[in-house]
């Protein structure tokens, strides 16, 4: 299906004009199709299978449609954030700006080509943007699931432009404050990579109040662990394996719990030495090796690394404690959990053996409008 839309887009971009097809639109269906997991899109499924959905066949064409929407939301906030951070690397491949910069290195003008590159991808994003919500606007829903759905995507687009803002927002104060950092992997990443995607297939589905919301509590939990996981892939992930660049997130000084877990802790134990390097490696563009190292070891002997760790552990019992006390599908709740263990690289043991040890260790994620608790870490 994403396959079809995306064939449907480009083609339509390249009759407009050839150029444009090409160096854009034909690269913006690319990178949706080369790369990725899919990772929303199963949420997604296996919310509408959990609420006992996706058996008619046209509910399964307007879930596989709405997936493919989700898949171009992702392609924009890729796109953007790689454009914002002025990242080169994106799937173990060269970032959109980069790919157009490279076609047009011998452009006439010095910089030239890197000048295009930027506003290629600029426009690339929106261009994904415009074909996500153009998907999701053309499909033909109930009424009431239509408004419902189009309630869910219209509060997503906000959540994230509000997410990847306040991201650079902290980036631009020098903000330490922990709880902001949580509510950026919140609106940033937690959201839109999670707890909507649950919300569409449950509104999809049809489904009661009572399990709708039970999904949308699992997915807060998992989607923030998910953020978490992505921080300690930022600071201590192979780039052969993560497909980016190891320590981008520490040079460009961005506010993660990790990071402020560890200014925290080295400030509560008068840990000059640590403050001191993060301080100066924290936001250093020429962040070099040793720097990244020092930094990582911070990150160790602080006890901030393992206090992620385990803050996962929790957030994914939590999640699951919220599975389980839905009417769910049994099948479909066992492939949510796996997903949720799966994005959160947490094993399938880190659910605990029953609901209500989830529910005595799992340590709340802030709701909607509020910020996480310090203590909890």
């Amino acid at each position: 299906m994403l396959a079809d839309v995306l064939r449907e887009r480009a083609s339509s971009a390249c009759g407009l004009d050839g150029v444009f097809g090409r160096d854009v639109a034909e690269r913006v269906a690319r990178f949706t199709l080369d790369g990725g997991k899919r990772m929303r899109s199963q949420f997604l499924w296996w919310a509408l299978r959990a609420c006992r959905g996706g058996h008619d066949h046209e509910q399964v064409r307007r879930a596989l449609r709405l997936a493919a929407a989700l898949e171009l939301l992702q392609t924009c906030a890729l796109v953007h954030d790689d454009l914002l951070d002025a990242s080169r690397l994106r799937r173990g491949r060269p970032t959109l700006q980069v790919d157009i910069a490279a076609q047009y290195a011998a452009a006439p003008r010095p910089a030239a080509g890197e000048a295009l590159g930027v506003a290629g991808a600029l426009l690339g994003g929106d261009l994904a943007l415009a074909w996500a919500d153009d998907t999701v606007a053309h499909l033909e829903l109930p009424a009431q699931t239509g408004r419902r759905i189009r309630e869910i995507w219209t509060a997503m687009r906000t959540e994230m432009a509000a997410g990847q803002y306040l991201d650079l927002h902290a980036q631009a104060t020098g903000s330490t404050s922990l709880s902001a950092a949580i509510r950026i992997a919140y609106l940033k990443s937690a959201l839109y990579s999670v707890e909507r995607p649950l919300a569409l297939g449950a509104a999809l589905a049809g489904a009661d109040e009572t399990s709708a919301r039970a999904l949308r509590a699992a997915g807060r939990s998992a989607g923030i662990a998910f953020q978490l996981r992505d921080d300690l892939h930022g600071a201590f992930g192979d780039p052969g394996q993560t497909g980016k660049p190891s320590g981008d997130d520490l040079r460009q000084g961005k506010l993660t719990p990790l990071v402020a877990v560890a200014r925290a802790r080295a400030l509560a134990n008068g840990d000059a030495a640590s403050l001191a390097v993060l301080d100066d490696c924290v936001g250093c563009p020429g962040l070099t090796p040793e720097d990244l190292t020092a930094v990582r070891h911070v990150l160790v002997v602080t006890g901030a690394r393992t206090a992620v760790e385990t803050k996962i552990i929790r957030l994914v019992r939590h999640s699951t404690h919220h599975l389980n006390s839905a009417d769910l599908e049994p099948s479909a709740r066992w492939r949510l959990h796996a997903l949720v263990c799966a994005v959160a690289a947490a094993p399938a043991t880190a659910a605990g053996s029953s609901t209500s040890r989830a529910a005595k260790e799992a340590g709340a994620p802030p709701p909607s409008g509020s910020t996480a608790d310090a203590d909890h870490w």
